[in-house]
């Protein structure tokens, strides 16, 4: 054994022990159910009392489109310019209104009977074939929901009674918010609960190894394991890497490494921006922000990767118990000439490669995952610790409302 081999072998057994905790019977390791949270535990379509992205801004237009989002069923069509939300379903006979169409300004009316809905209020404002004396006019409605613009996208406000909607921009991530960015993404509906989505894009474990055959990763390695520690920073909860090790030898099996002949060779020591070792410049927007770790993350399920020379997001939206929309966002703090050159780079190569190839292997692991029951193990503080996070803050939330959620989205005006 060389050298350099007794170093490494001599770095990994104290790493080894510095993370070994009293062990106890393998029956009794860890939690097995989510009982520890039951906020998150119950939250199988999504918390609700936040802002969720639905689709593409360009996408909505005078023809209403339907969504399921949080388990309910909604319309969105745009008037004048501006996008609405109301819940997609016809009081009379229960048509979805995404059926329909705009028969007057400002309304949508449902294909089946001309049932009319004024799209900024929800009331029923006329029913064609009942004429202009109609007594339901005016008495029945369905339930509109809050709309924002941004990023390029609607998103709308699912309420957890009919609290009023917080500013949208309190819960984007600060950087969008106040600074110029160039931004490329997709919208992609995925199989599999929107919870083991959100825990899969924090966890800290799976990267290393699930993504090592990324065509995205083909000639950068991933480290082996890691010693990693949970920040909390403002709303947002950060992983912070105390040790890397890029290769280990491991008792009775053998040695493991994600090094390869064709890859370029990784740094010594350890770093926090992206995950693949330091890099010789860091964009200024980027390295003004002063990220503790390379991801955070925060409620609603909304994770931040910091590379050093562009950003990366995933959106976590709840469909229903079963199906999420995977939104996943790379931005760059670019203006000019510099924008079409990400443009281009990103339809050429990074669209099919990270949001897609990369971001795939993901979604096969969210989709067949089945947990709790479930034996976390060293590596899963992340999981812990966003459940923590969810837990606290939407405990904060419904302390904080005070009415009781309406059961029907059809009421009486």
């Amino acid at each position: 054994m060389t050298t350099s081999e007794q170093s490494l072998a001599a770095r990994n057994t104290a790493a080894k022990e510095r993370a070994k905790a009293p062990r106890a019977s393998v029956d009794k390791i860890g939690r097995q159910d989510w009982s520890s949270w039951p906020h998150y535990d119950k939250a199988a379509s999504g918390f609700r009392g936040y802002w969720y992205p639905v689709t593409w801004a360009s996408h909505i237009t005078d023809d209403p489109k339907p969504f399921t989002l949080c388990g309910e069923k909604i319309t969105l069509i745009r008037d004048n310019g501006k996008v609405y939300a109301l819940h997609n379903r016809c009081p009379h006979r229960g048509v979805p209104l995404s059926e329909g169409n705009q028969q007057f300004p400002g309304t949508v009316s449902c294909p089946y009977h001309g049932w009319t809905f004024d799209l900024p209020t929800g009331n029923l404002s006329a029913v064609i074939t009942d004429g202009p004396g109609c007594r339901l006019t005016g008495k029945l409605s369905v339930r509109t929901y809050a709309v924002e613009e941004r990023l390029g996208m609607v998103w709308v406000y699912i309420p957890v009674a009919e609290e009023a909607p917080h500013p949208i921009d309190e819960q984007l991530p600060e950087e969008l918010v106040s600074n110029a960015f160039v931004m490329g993404g997709r919208f992609d509906p995925r199989g599999g609960n929107w919870r083991f989505a959100c825990e899969n894009g924090f966890d800290e474990g799976h990267a290393k190894y699930l993504h090592r055959t990324a065509l995205w990763r083909l000639l950068k390695p991933m480290p082996t394991w890691n010693i990693t520690r949970i920040v909390p920073k403002g709303r947002w909860i950060y992983r912070v890497q105390d040790e890397v090790y890029w290769e280990a030898d491991f008792p009775g099996v053998g040695r493991w490494t994600n090094k390869r002949w064709w890859m370029k060779q990784p740094p010594e020591g350890t770093f926090n921006l992206g995950n693949t070792g330091k890099a010789d410049t860091v964009d200024p927007v980027i390295e003004s922000q002063d990220f503790p770790g390379f991801a955070s993350l925060s409620m609603p399920g909304m994770l931040r990767i910091a590379y050093p020379t562009f950003m990366h997001y995933e959106f976590y939206v709840p469909i229903d118990a079963d199906n999420h929309m995977y939104v996943g966002v790379m931005v760059n703090f670019k203006q000019g000439w510099d924008t079409l050159r990400f443009y281009a780079k990103y339809l050429a190569a990074i669209r099919w490669l990270f949001h897609g190839q990369f971001s795939g292997q993901d979604a096969w692991m969210v989709d067949v995952t089945d947990a709790p029951p479930e034996k976390l193990y060293r590596p899963d503080v992340s999981l812990t610790a966003w459940r923590n996070l969810s837990e606290e803050e939407y405990g904060k939330k419904l302390a904080g409302v005070t009415e009781p959620a309406t059961d029907t989205p059809e009421t009486e005006a």
